[in-house]
Protein backbone atom coordinates (compact mmCIF):
# COMPACT_ATOMS: atom_id res chain seq x y z
CA UNK A 1 0.00 0.00 0.00
CA UNK A 2 1.52 3.66 -0.75
CA UNK A 3 2.65 5.44 1.94
CA UNK A 4 0.06 8.43 2.63
CA UNK A 5 -2.04 10.70 4.78
CA UNK A 6 -5.73 10.31 4.98
CA UNK A 7 -8.42 12.86 5.44
CA UNK A 8 -11.86 11.86 6.56
CA UNK A 9 -14.43 14.72 7.46
CA UNK A 10 -17.95 13.52 9.17
CA UNK A 11 -19.53 16.65 9.87
CA UNK A 12 -17.59 19.38 12.86
CA UNK A 13 -14.80 16.72 13.15
CA UNK A 14 -11.86 15.71 10.60
CA UNK A 15 -9.65 12.71 11.38
CA UNK A 16 -6.29 13.04 9.33
CA UNK A 17 -4.68 9.49 9.24
CA UNK A 18 -0.77 8.56 9.02
CA UNK A 19 -0.49 5.82 6.55
CA UNK A 20 2.71 3.95 5.78
CA UNK A 21 1.81 0.18 7.58
CA UNK A 22 4.65 -1.62 6.46
CA UNK A 23 6.69 0.38 8.60
CA UNK A 24 4.58 1.21 11.03
CA UNK A 25 3.39 4.75 9.37
CA UNK A 26 6.91 6.56 9.30
CA UNK A 27 6.92 9.15 7.11
CA UNK A 28 7.87 9.62 3.84
CA UNK A 29 9.06 13.34 2.18
CA UNK A 30 5.97 12.71 0.43
CA UNK A 31 3.81 12.33 3.33
CA UNK A 32 5.19 15.23 5.04
CA UNK A 33 3.97 17.56 1.79
CA UNK A 34 0.94 15.89 1.89
CA UNK A 35 0.52 16.73 6.04
CA UNK A 36 1.03 20.11 5.12
CA UNK A 37 -1.56 20.04 2.52
CA UNK A 38 -3.78 18.59 4.61
CA UNK A 39 -3.88 21.01 7.29
CA UNK A 40 -4.05 24.28 4.78
CA UNK A 41 -6.69 22.76 3.54
CA UNK A 42 -8.85 21.98 6.71
CA UNK A 43 -8.09 25.69 7.61
CA UNK A 44 -10.20 26.62 4.80
CA UNK A 45 -13.18 24.63 6.40
CA UNK A 46 -14.97 26.61 8.16
CA UNK A 47 -18.00 24.10 9.20
CA UNK A 48 -15.35 21.96 11.33
CA UNK A 49 -14.40 22.05 15.41
CA UNK A 50 -12.02 19.60 15.98
CA UNK A 51 -9.49 17.12 14.21
CA UNK A 52 -8.65 14.16 15.30
CA UNK A 53 -4.93 12.62 13.98
CA UNK A 54 -4.00 9.13 14.28
CA UNK A 55 -2.10 6.15 12.36
CA UNK A 56 -3.45 3.25 10.96
CA UNK A 57 -3.29 -0.02 12.12
CA UNK A 58 -2.59 -0.01 15.51
CA UNK A 59 0.46 1.96 15.33
CA UNK A 60 1.25 5.98 15.69
CA UNK A 61 4.11 6.66 13.43
CA UNK A 62 7.11 4.87 13.90
CA UNK A 63 9.41 8.15 12.94
CA UNK A 64 10.71 8.42 9.74
CA UNK A 65 10.95 6.39 6.31
CA UNK A 66 14.90 5.83 6.80
CA UNK A 67 15.33 3.92 3.86
CA UNK A 68 15.17 7.38 1.71
CA UNK A 69 17.64 8.74 4.06
CA UNK A 70 20.64 7.67 2.06
CA UNK A 71 19.10 9.80 -1.23
CA UNK A 72 19.49 13.09 0.83
CA UNK A 73 20.42 13.16 4.61
CA UNK A 74 24.62 13.35 3.25
CA UNK A 75 24.60 16.65 1.73
CA UNK A 76 23.66 19.92 3.67
CA UNK A 77 22.02 21.74 1.74
CA UNK A 78 19.38 18.70 1.04
CA UNK A 79 19.09 18.03 4.24
CA UNK A 80 18.31 21.22 5.39
CA UNK A 81 15.51 21.43 2.61
CA UNK A 82 14.14 18.29 4.05
CA UNK A 83 13.86 19.45 7.47
CA UNK A 84 12.91 23.20 6.92
CA UNK A 85 11.19 23.18 3.70
CA UNK A 86 8.87 19.75 4.46
CA UNK A 87 9.37 18.76 8.16
CA UNK A 88 8.84 21.82 9.62
CA UNK A 89 6.52 23.22 6.59
CA UNK A 90 3.89 20.41 7.83
CA UNK A 91 4.71 20.87 11.63
CA UNK A 92 3.86 24.45 11.34
CA UNK A 93 1.06 23.74 9.47
CA UNK A 94 -0.60 22.06 12.27
CA UNK A 95 0.61 24.75 15.26
CA UNK A 96 -1.18 26.73 12.86
CA UNK A 97 -4.65 25.35 12.38
CA UNK A 98 -7.27 27.18 14.41
CA UNK A 99 -8.59 24.71 15.02
CA UNK A 100 -8.45 21.94 18.28
CA UNK A 101 -6.22 18.94 17.62
CA UNK A 102 -6.40 15.45 19.24
CA UNK A 103 -4.17 12.92 19.28
CA UNK A 104 -4.94 9.54 19.15
CA UNK A 105 -1.35 7.40 19.93
CA UNK A 106 -0.84 3.79 19.62
CA UNK A 107 1.97 1.61 19.57
CA UNK A 108 5.18 3.18 17.83
CA UNK A 109 5.34 7.27 18.79
CA UNK A 110 8.77 7.91 17.62
CA UNK A 111 11.07 10.70 15.81
CA UNK A 112 8.38 12.12 13.83
CA UNK A 113 5.25 11.08 15.38
CA UNK A 114 6.35 12.19 18.73
CA UNK A 115 7.30 15.55 16.82
CA UNK A 116 3.75 15.47 15.05
CA UNK A 117 1.93 14.39 18.29
CA UNK A 118 3.33 17.29 20.20
CA UNK A 119 1.50 19.35 17.66
CA UNK A 120 -2.11 18.41 19.28
CA UNK A 121 -3.23 19.89 21.82
CA UNK A 122 -4.46 17.38 23.58
CA UNK A 123 -2.90 13.67 23.53
CA UNK A 124 -4.88 10.17 24.39
CA UNK A 125 -3.10 7.22 24.25
CA UNK A 126 -2.98 3.22 24.37
CA UNK A 127 -1.64 1.72 27.76
CA UNK A 128 0.71 -0.29 25.42
CA UNK A 129 1.68 2.84 23.50
CA UNK A 130 5.22 3.62 23.29
CA UNK A 131 7.64 6.91 22.67
CA UNK A 132 10.96 7.78 22.16
CA UNK A 133 13.04 9.64 19.63
CA UNK A 134 16.43 7.29 19.30
CA UNK A 135 18.13 8.94 16.16
CA UNK A 136 21.43 8.75 18.15
CA UNK A 137 21.89 5.20 16.98
CA UNK A 138 21.39 6.34 13.80
CA UNK A 139 23.87 8.73 14.10
CA UNK A 140 22.26 12.23 13.90
CA UNK A 141 20.75 14.73 16.33
CA UNK A 142 16.93 16.32 15.89
CA UNK A 143 16.79 19.66 14.39
CA UNK A 144 16.72 22.53 16.01
CA UNK A 145 12.90 24.02 15.58
CA UNK A 146 11.69 20.00 15.92
CA UNK A 147 13.47 19.56 19.22
CA UNK A 148 12.81 22.72 20.67
CA UNK A 149 8.85 21.12 19.55
CA UNK A 150 9.38 18.18 21.42
CA UNK A 151 11.33 19.61 24.50
CA UNK A 152 8.18 22.24 25.31
CA UNK A 153 5.55 18.71 24.97
CA UNK A 154 7.33 16.49 27.10
CA UNK A 155 9.41 18.69 29.14
CA UNK A 156 13.37 19.29 29.66
CA UNK A 157 14.33 15.94 31.08
CA UNK A 158 12.22 13.19 28.91
CA UNK A 159 13.27 15.51 26.12
CA UNK A 160 16.88 14.81 26.96
CA UNK A 161 16.96 11.23 27.74
CA UNK A 162 15.10 10.47 24.71
CA UNK A 163 17.81 12.53 22.47
CA UNK A 164 20.69 11.72 24.49
CA UNK A 165 20.18 7.81 25.89
CA UNK A 166 17.79 6.83 23.28
CA UNK A 167 15.17 5.76 25.65
CA UNK A 168 12.13 4.93 25.29
CA UNK A 169 9.56 5.45 27.41
CA UNK A 170 5.76 3.80 28.39
CA UNK A 171 2.52 5.86 28.31
CA UNK A 172 2.74 5.79 32.11
CA UNK A 173 5.49 7.79 32.26
CA UNK A 174 4.31 10.29 29.65
CA UNK A 175 1.37 10.94 31.69
CA UNK A 176 2.86 11.67 34.49
CA UNK A 177 5.60 14.15 32.58
CA UNK A 178 2.40 16.06 31.55
CA UNK A 179 2.37 14.81 27.80
CA UNK A 180 -0.91 12.86 27.85
CA UNK A 181 -4.14 13.93 29.11
CA UNK A 182 -5.04 10.14 29.48
CA UNK A 183 -4.12 6.66 29.29
CA UNK A 184 -6.88 3.94 28.24
CA UNK A 185 -6.84 0.39 27.99
CA UNK A 186 -6.05 -0.19 24.57
CA UNK A 187 -9.83 -1.67 23.35
CA UNK A 188 -11.06 1.72 24.52
CA UNK A 189 -8.64 4.61 22.66
CA UNK A 190 -10.69 5.18 19.70
CA UNK A 191 -14.22 5.43 21.61
CA UNK A 192 -12.12 7.58 24.39
CA UNK A 193 -10.90 10.04 21.74
CA UNK A 194 -13.91 10.28 19.86
CA UNK A 195 -15.34 11.01 22.83
CA UNK A 196 -13.10 13.68 23.49
CA UNK A 197 -13.53 15.06 20.29
CA UNK A 198 -17.21 14.98 20.04
CA UNK A 199 -17.07 17.29 23.69
CA UNK A 200 -14.82 19.71 21.77
CA UNK A 201 -17.04 19.91 18.82
CA UNK A 202 -20.45 21.38 20.65
CA UNK A 203 -18.41 24.14 22.56
CA UNK A 204 -18.17 27.66 20.88
CA UNK A 205 -16.03 27.68 18.17
CA UNK A 206 -14.72 30.71 18.17
CA UNK A 207 -13.51 30.35 21.50
CA UNK A 208 -11.24 27.59 20.64
CA UNK A 209 -9.77 29.79 18.07
CA UNK A 210 -9.16 32.51 20.32
CA UNK A 211 -7.60 30.21 22.86
CA UNK A 212 -5.76 28.43 20.45
CA UNK A 213 -4.46 31.94 19.03
CA UNK A 214 -3.05 32.77 23.22
CA UNK A 215 -1.38 29.82 23.08
CA UNK A 216 0.57 30.07 19.93
CA UNK A 217 1.61 33.34 21.10
CA UNK A 218 2.63 32.52 23.93
CA UNK A 219 5.01 29.50 22.37
CA UNK A 220 6.57 31.85 19.96
CA UNK A 221 7.42 34.36 22.72
CA UNK A 222 11.10 34.15 22.60
CA UNK A 223 11.56 30.43 21.27
CA UNK A 224 12.89 32.14 17.55
CA UNK A 225 15.53 33.98 18.80
CA UNK A 226 16.53 31.14 20.70
CA UNK A 227 16.73 28.61 18.16
CA UNK A 228 17.85 30.65 15.03
CA UNK A 229 21.35 31.07 15.44
CA UNK A 230 21.18 27.05 15.54
CA UNK A 231 20.12 27.05 12.38
CA UNK A 232 23.27 28.93 10.55
CA UNK A 233 25.23 25.18 11.03
CA UNK A 234 22.05 23.03 11.97
CA UNK A 235 23.00 20.59 9.14
CA UNK A 236 26.92 20.82 8.75
CA UNK A 237 26.94 17.05 10.03
CA UNK A 238 25.20 15.27 6.73
CA UNK A 239 28.28 14.46 5.13
CA UNK A 240 30.19 13.41 8.63
CA UNK A 241 31.16 9.75 9.28
CA UNK A 242 28.65 8.85 12.01
CA UNK A 243 25.60 9.98 10.14
CA UNK A 244 26.87 8.05 7.55
CA UNK A 245 27.45 5.04 9.73
CA UNK A 246 23.86 5.40 11.88
CA UNK A 247 22.14 4.98 8.90
CA UNK A 248 23.78 2.46 7.08
CA UNK A 249 23.84 0.10 10.00
CA UNK A 250 20.50 0.49 10.42
CA UNK A 251 19.33 -0.43 6.73
CA UNK A 252 21.96 -3.24 7.28
CA UNK A 253 20.60 -4.39 10.10
CA UNK A 254 23.15 -4.61 12.78
CA UNK A 255 24.98 -2.52 15.31
CA UNK A 256 26.46 0.82 14.58
CA UNK A 257 29.90 1.31 15.54
CA UNK A 258 30.54 5.06 16.37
Amino acid sequence: MTASIGLRIEGPLAFVTLANPDRLNAMTRGMWRALRDTFERLAREPALRCVVVGGEGGAFCAGGDISEYPSFRFDAASLREFHENEVWAALAAMLACELPLVARIEGACMGAGIEIASCCDIRLAAASARFGAPIAKLGFPMAPREAALVQRAVGDVLARDMLLAASVHDAARLYDAGFLLRVLPDAELAAGVLAHAQRIAVLAPEAARLNKATFSALRQAGSQDAVAPLLRTAYDYADSAEHREGIAAFLAKRAPVF
